[in-house]
């Protein structure tokens, strides 16, 4: 296997066990402590849940990305 496919191969195993890390934490801690309140919400306004869910997973979305970025830039000096 040539040098730089390894070094990809190895940098989307990191990325990808990063995202399933941070993924997992997020759920359970969204479940945690926001779950009463999220079925509360969805119960007495929908549409007030669903742009709540919705900034919740683009803030996840964000969040994971901006992790991946530092620990790339960490790993190789600089982002991928």
């Amino acid at each position: 296997m040539k040098p730089e496919t390894r070094r990809t191969l190895v940098s989307f195993l990191i990325e990808l066990l990063v995202y399933t890390i941070g993924i997992v934490i997020y759920f359970f801690l969204v479940l945690h402590f926001l779950s009463d309140w999220l079925e509360h919400l969805s119960k007495e306004n929908i549409k007030l849940y669903a742009i709540v869910a919705l900034a919740l997973i683009l803030g996840q979305a964000v969040i994971l990305e901006w992790v991946t970025t530092f620990l790339f830039r960490l790993l190789r000096g600089r982002s991928e």
